[in-house]
């Protein structure tokens, strides 16, 4: 799979994960209202509408110029490291997309709204989990595919 093919793979998926974290948003901020819990499954699942001005788990409340700036650094990080990624490395290019793509997707709300829009929160066994939304959740899934990869990386017999 040549260069070009490679960065178009890269590119479609950090724009879904993007725009369907960026669509999601506005479905939530449109359809649901600030501390309601709209239940999806009674009891564990619910649409809650919340604005988060820190990092996760509200850490770095009002942090918003140094949140962007970090978010702006580790951008051109990601991209820097897709570029460098070998023609094998397809999951390495995917996880670092899904990454770039949350990163840009929480970065827009910062920019935009001077806080991230949450919707999605759980609770479970007298357990909330924090509120959070799409962006988050294929940061989480990119991290861990670049754990999952790393590890089947070294599982690989030397050539």
């Amino acid at each position: 799979m040549g260069r070009i093919s490679r960065a178009v793979i890269f590119f479609s998926i950090l724009a879904c994960t993007t725009g369907f974290d960026y669509g999601t948003k506005e479905w939530a901020r449109s359809e649901l209202s600030v501390h309601y819990a709209k239940p999806v499954i009674e009891g564990f699942w619910y649409w809650e509408l919340a604005y988060n001005d820190g990092a996760a788990f509200s850490s770095l409340r009002g942090s918003q110029i140094l949140l962007s700036l970090i978010a702006a650094g580790a951008l051109v990080l990601l991209g820097v490291m897709a570029h460098r990624t070998r023609p094998e490395q397809h999951l390495k290019r995917i996880s670092l997309a899904m990454i770039a793509g949350g990163a840009i997707g929480n970065l827009i709300d910062r920019i935009r709204d001077g806080a991230v829009t949450d919707f999605v929160h759980w609770k479970a066994g007298g357990y909330n989990w924090p509120i959070f939304n799409v962006a988050d959740v294929a940061l989480v899934i990119g991290v861990i595919l670049l754990f999952v990869e790393g590890f089947l990386e070294r599982r690989q017999p030397a050539a």
